[in-house]
């Protein structure tokens, strides 16, 4: 399946991922129960000050409504969180009641948007044209909004979510909840000089060659991604392809592959890996240092990628983390974020979590 799936709104241009400012949200001077806020595209977007019917395109979006406690105010459920999503039906198993809003191939049906009649509608920032003909035709606020796989993003999309739903306080305590976990490994981590930290190769999106040029709980871990200094592919992601020469030119210390699929569905494994005869020569290879790990899913989930960023630091500094416990852990910043007991150790039944060495 393709990671960057094409949602509601397509390709978001460089130069605008550089400006996004989803935490502008100001009162309208005209009327009161309007407000203005300024999405990930820099568009300006009047909505309703109360906002009752919720339809998101945008996975990262859906989730973090749920998180927020708002589950009731969906009207639809986008294509890939019923298609594709496991973690999603463990944390919101009523999302089997949702009408699906959009299709295989990523369009919408007008006429089903019509009839689920939302109030405000959340797209994909990925380009201003989809956003801009959806928002005409349909009559209603459309805000293109994701943390295009950057932390500050994420806490500004968690932030604004709050401010439009009513959800202030949630908001504020998963922000706070994240950063008290990211600080509790930034704190080890960050006192390890460049020379020691892992050199760390990612393989996303079933392809060996296909890698991300940003990926933050890799450097937030402990860990220098190799790729970070390269180009995207294109305009508005963040992979792009090498070669396998380069991968052995870099010979990174630790291979990391895209683990969020069922074992039956991955291409990349790490037996394929540590199999494959142009990559003897690499340290990670001779060491046994290819690991899973889950990887961007149309973004991110808050909880998934908190349990990641704790997981790529057991596994960069195990001494240095030899006290936790990912199971553990993971069920309780599962717990925190959704209420619910044991989620981690349900995703992991489906992922079989328990092959990636984490304790």
């Amino acid at each position: 399946m393709k990671p960057f799936i094409r949602r509601a709104c397509f390709v978001l241009a460089a130069g605008l991922m550089a400006v996004l400012s989803c935490s502008l949200f100001t009162p309208l001077s005209t009327a009161q129960d309007q407000r203005t806020i300024t999405d990930s595209l820099s568009r300006t977007v009047t909505i309703p000050g109360k906002v009752e019917r919720v339809l998101s395109l945008q996975s990262e979006i859906t989730r973090l409504i749920v998180a927020l406690g708002a589950a009731d105010r969906l009207v639809g459920i986008d294509y890939f969180l019923r298609t594709n999503d496991r973690l999603f039906r463990i944390v919101y198993p009523l999302e089997t009641r949702l009408p699906l809003a959009s299709m295989a191939d990523y369009n919408v049906n007008m006429e089903t948007l019509i009839r689920l009649n939302p109030d405000i509608i959340f797209g994909a920032p990925e380009d201003r044209q989809v956003c801009e003909s959806l928002q005409a035709k349909m009559k209603v606020p459309v805000i293109a909004l994701a943390s295009m796989g950057r932390f500050d993003r994420l806490f500004e999309e968690t932030k604004l979510l709050g401010d439009i739903l009513d959800r202030k306080e949630k908001a504020a305590e998963l922000m706070a909840y994240f950063k008290e976990i990211l600080g509790r490994v930034q704190n080890v981590v960050l006192v390890e000089p460049p020379a020691k930290k892992p050199r760390v190769y990612l393989s996303f999106y079933g392809a060996l060659t296909k890698t991300i040029v940003n990926y933050e709980p890799v450097s937030a871990a402990g860990g220098i991604n190799l790729a970070q200094n390269l180009l995207p592919a294109s305009l508005g992601v963040d992979k792009t392809v090498v070669d396998v020469e380069q991968i052995i030119k870099w010979n990174p210390d630790i291979i990391l592959i895209h683990g969020n699929y069922p074992p039956r569905e991955r291409i990349v494994t790490v037996e394929n890996v540590l199999r494959d005869p142009r990559l003897t020569s690499l340290a990670a290879v001779k060491k046994k240092k290819v690991f899973y790990t889950f990887g961007f899913w149309n973004w991110w989930d808050m909880g998934q990628v908190l349990v990641e960023t704790l997981y790529l630091a057991k596994l960069f500094y195990p001494e240095k983390f030899a006290d936790v416990r990912i199971e553990r852990e993971g069920n309780k910043i599962f717990k925190k974020i959704y209420g619910l007991d044991s989620v981690y150790s349900s995703l992991c039944n489906i992922l079989k979590c328990d092959e990636w060495a984490h304790e």
